[in-house]
């Protein structure tokens, strides 16, 4: 159906209202409800489907059986039923958006090709870029470091953002945020989102609900303003807006209610890692959760947000809060238009999306938490679900030095979820060692375990949140007035994901004394939380390589995978921003610092926590300092850029003029000699086993974001194209170029290939020969002799970032089929997305049962008939001694949608060869 014409609407729903001295048309959910009898008590994110159905129905992609089928949800509270959700707007970061805008490219090429237009490649619904994912740590502690690190930006990343601003001139529907400006969901939140969207149409202007797809995973911190939208691969965000809607189950909601307030001295960092744990331990992959309950009356948008940003975390598709006033007295706040807020508040109450007290939905599962019990906490070292209470922290550190085994508290419980050890391998990570000695600036020390040697107020989670970001500022007040200093090891850095938190810590008067402390302004970008946290100084680095020590990061994100934050740092923290400040006062972890002290006085007195942490009524006062004005100031030159930006020169064509010579942007061979029709798939005969990996393998093992050596596969590739390694930037930066990007797949450091006998990193065994090699060399020897390939891993296959080259690096390097026992959401359907197979093992068998080493060879039978959802298939191993066992394994390609796209080779091969269809 196109964007553009009405709805069929069969059940009569057409309806009008008047807000902001403006008459809008919209579904009506009460008229649907005359014909299909009370709607009230479904789940508000439900409703809000259900008004995408009713404005899309068209026949064939949405029919009345769809419709039907969210009303017998309400009976069930589950369904089998595919629906087509079709987002109002797609948001994208550029470490997604690059290859996203090169696929687009390459499109255009393939349709060029084909003799057909090539602006006929287009985004249909809107799509914003925010540029945050670049910008790097590199420089520190000093009032120049904002400035420098985006000068270092621009220059390492000219290619990209050449690139980039083609993209905004060649394309339609398509507005780039630029560098030094903010992060994607502080942004979405603050400016972007508009709660209720309109558009016209046939005369008509059409009210629905703002919904959207991001290319990152905690697209979902929208939900905090009522907006429904999630992560999803940058392959199906492509797919999106070109036009094709989200195929997806009517999923079922978990409800989590909250009541009571939280105690004086908790913050909302504290309440979500609460919430994490709690839904981690319930198990709500793949589900909504919506939030309920008295609880919301008083809780701010803000700390809503902060919950429904980690949502990946805890596993969920969306973490859900409905309209209601304090929906309202937010987008009042950020400086939205008083017509909007009208229009929002009439909308969400005709269509019984306003939030009303004492209501409760109908849920296929609830949980409770009273606020009153969160416990001030961190969560850590490795995974953002495992929480740590505060007065716990030195004896769970000192645990996992004797023990190698990761937090005790929770530890059977969270094993029994998880599936045990995490793919990196626990092991043998935290062996203790003596303390080593350290000078920096002529200040003699040592560094000992647990010493923390990153301190980083970062993230859109927590900098979105003004009452966090001032209790950090009043605790910086306090301790510098006290005359507390930062420890020398620890690199400190501030990176907010809005220019507005820099206005109201000014105004507050605090950006001087977190000055003092060494949390200068860095950049406005993801940095630490994504693993940009730039080199620690080479004392410190030298101390942690000669004692191998296992040191420590704090940090206010949301992701603490082993590896992610920095090579070197094998315990990662997330903790509220005010317990960042006071870790680096502390400078280790080892401490309690519910009764340790942080540091001594001028006076030579010990200095506690408690003596430094703000009330709920200072933090109360500061906050009141945050003004409308300051975002209508910020907001207003949001798409400009500086001067660097402004003076970026652009081809103005609409077919892109691809550079043999760069390094960054590179034509991929996605779409290659595209025939119109596809070619048949057949069975996977005799392949080789190029990985075979263990639990929780994450998209980050599967293809790194960070920086790599020179010695890899993809730093051998830019030394022969004249890159030396001081500017390989990351592989996250080279997302537009499939050459480094098929090099690093598999390349995480930290990754476990169980076909070698304990070898960290990217390698394998070429089977034929025996030896070890890297992954790619390895896979580019069995692309020559023909032979296809398989992955064979454990439980949670894919959980972590949206990562779409974790896909298309897997299709690169030959893979037809990864065989797992389950899977994380939207890696399975990023890897149908790019035409490889997801299967999974069947209850109780898997690599262990089956006693794999990796030499066998594996034959899939079932794929040459019809591709069908679900449907079973046969798999043959053939093992070394000539000995043979077979198994069931299931396909997890899950709907009718996936099944056309995997017969296509991918979802964008179908989307183009549509357009030639009907072009």
């Amino acid at each position: 159906m196109s964007n553009e014409s009405l709805s069929k609407d069969s059940l009569n729903t057409l309806s009008s209202l008047d807000a902001g001295g403006k008459t809008f048309h919209y579904y009506s959910l009460p008229k649907a409800a005359d014909t299909l009898g009370d709607l009230n008590r479904l789940p508000f994110s439900l409703k809000v489907l259900m008004e995408n159905l009713l404005r899309n129905e068209d026949g064939t992609t949405v029919d009345r059986s769809h419709i039907d089928a969210m009303v017998q949800w309400m009976k069930d509270r589950h369904s089998d039923t595919e629906i087509q959700f079709r987002p109002a707007r797609v948001l994208m970061q550029d470490f997604t958006g690059v290859p996203g805008v090169v696929d687009l490219a390459a499109m255009r090429e393939a349709v060029k090709a084909a003799g057909k237009d090539p602006a006929m490649i287009n985004p249909l619904s809107p799509v914003d870029l925010v540029i945050d994912h670049s910008v790097m740590v590199d420089k520190f502690g000093d009032a120049s470091s904002f400035k420098d690190n985006v000068a270092i930006e621009m220059e390492r990343n000219q290619e990209r953002y050449e690139f980039l601003r083609w993209g905004q001139q060649a394309f339609d529907n398509f507005r780039v945020v630029p560098p030094g400006t903010g992060i994607c969901h502080q942004v979405n939140l603050e400016y972007l989102g508009k709660t209720v969207w309109q558009k016209d149409q046939d005369g008509k202007t059409i009210a629905y609900p703002d919904t959207l797809v991001g290319t990152d995973s905690h697209t979902t911190m929208i939900n905090g303003l009522g907006i429904l939208g999630w992560g999803v691969g940058g392959i199906e965000a492509e797919a999106a807006m070109l036009g094709q809607p989200v195929s997806m189950l009517i999923p079922e909601v978990v409800g989590f209610k909250i009541t009571g307030k939280l105690r004086e001295g908790i913050t909302a960092t504290d309440l979500v890692l609460t919430v994490t744990e709690m839904l981690r331990k319930k198990g709500v992959v793949g589900k909504f959760v919506e939030f309920y309950g008295d609880g919301l009356k008083d809780m701010p948008v803000a700390d809503r947000a902060t919950i429904a940003n980690m949502a990946p975390e805890y596993g969920a598709t969306c973490g859900f809060f409905p309209v209601d006033e304090q929906t309202i007295k937010y987008m009042r706040l950020t400086g939205r238009e008083e017509e909007q807020l009208e229009l929002v508040e009439a909308y969400a109450k005709a269509q019984g999306l306003w939030r009303e007290p004492g209501h409760e939905p109908l849920y296929t599962d609830n949980l409770e938490l009273d606020m009153g019990e969160v416990e001030a906490s961190l969560a850590g070292p490795k995974r953002p679900q495992d929480r740590v209470a505060l007065k716990n922290m030195k004896s769970s550190f000192e645990l996992l030095m004797e023990t190698a085994e990761g937090p005790a508290e929770n530890r059977e419980a969270s094993l029994e979820s998880e599936g045990g050890q995490t793919a990196v391998g626990v092991d043998d990570s935290y062996k203790h060692h003596a303390s080593q000695p350290l000078e920096m600036n002529g200040e003699k020390s040592r560094l000992d375990p647990g010493a923390v040697v990153i301190a980083a107020i970062t993230s859109c989670t927590n900098t979105s949140n003004p009452s966090v970001m001032m209790a950090a500022g009043l605790i910086a007040q306090k301790a510098v007035a006290k005359g507390l200093k930062t420890k020398p090891w620890v690199k400190t850095s501030l990176a907010p994901g809005s220019k507005v938190v820099t206005d109201y810590l000014k105004v507050g008067g605090f950006q001087d004394d977190l000055d003092q402390l060494g949390f200068n302004l860095v950049g406005y970008g993801c940095t630490t939380c994504i693993g940009n946290s730039g080199p620690l100084p080479d004392a410190v680095e030298k101390a942690i390589d000669d004692g191998n020590l296992t040191v420590a990061s704090v940090l206010s994100g949301n992701r603490n995978f082993e590896g992610r934050v920095h090579p070197l740092v094998k315990t990662n923290w997330l903790a509220s921003p005010p317990l960042v400040v006071a870790y680096a006062l502390a400078g280790n972890v080892r401490l309690d610092l519910s009764k340790d002290s942080l540091g001594k006085d001028k006076d030579g007195n010990p200095v506690y926590l408690k003596d430094l942490w703000p009330s709920q009524q200072e933090i109360a006062e500061a906050v009141e300092k945050v003004k409308t004005d300051m975002f209508r100031k910020e907001y207003a030159e949001v798409f400009d850029g500086d001067a660097t930006w402004k003076s970026i020169k652009v081809p103005e064509s609409k077919v892109y003029e691809w550079s043999d010579k760069s390094t960054y942007i590179q034509h991929p061979p996605f779409f290659e000699g595209l025939k119109e029709e596809p070619d048949a798939i057949d069975d996977i005969k005799d392949a080789n086993i190029l990985a075979l990996l263990g639990d929780s393998v994450t998209t980050d093992h599967i293809s790194p974001a960070g920086s790599f050596k020179p010695d890899t596969p993809a730093g051998k590739y830019l030394q022969e194209h004249g890159v030396e390694p001081k500017d390989f930037n990351s592989y996250g930066s080279r997302r537009g170029n499939h050459e480094v990007m098929m090099r690093g797949t598999f390349a995480n450091v930290r990754i476990r290939n169980e076909m070698l006998d304990g070898v960290e990193g990217g390698y394998t065994k070429f089977v034929p020969t025996g030896e070890q090699m890297a992954i790619y060399d390895a896979a580019m020897k069995y692309q020559e002799k023909g032979t296809p390939l398989v992955v064979i891993a454990g439980k949670e296959y894919g959980t972590g970032s949206s990562r779409d080259w974790a896909a298309k690096g897997t299709r690169l390097l030959g893979v037809k089929a990864v065989v797992a026992e389950s899977y994380e959401r939207i890696h399975r359907s990023n890897l149908i997305g790019m035409g490889v197979m997801p299967l999974q093992f069947p209850e109780g068998t898997d690599r262990k049962s089956l006693k794999l080493t990796g030499e066998e060879t594996i034959s899939i039978e079932g794929l040459s008939g019809e591709i069908k959802p679900g449907q079973t298939l046969k798999m043959t191993v053939k093992y070394k001694d000539g000995s043979t066992e077979t198994c069931e394994l299931k396909s997890r390609i899950d709907t009718a949608n996936e099944a056309v796209y995997f017969k296509h080779g991918g979802i964008l091969h179908y989307v183009v060869r549509e357009m030639l269809r009907t072009a």
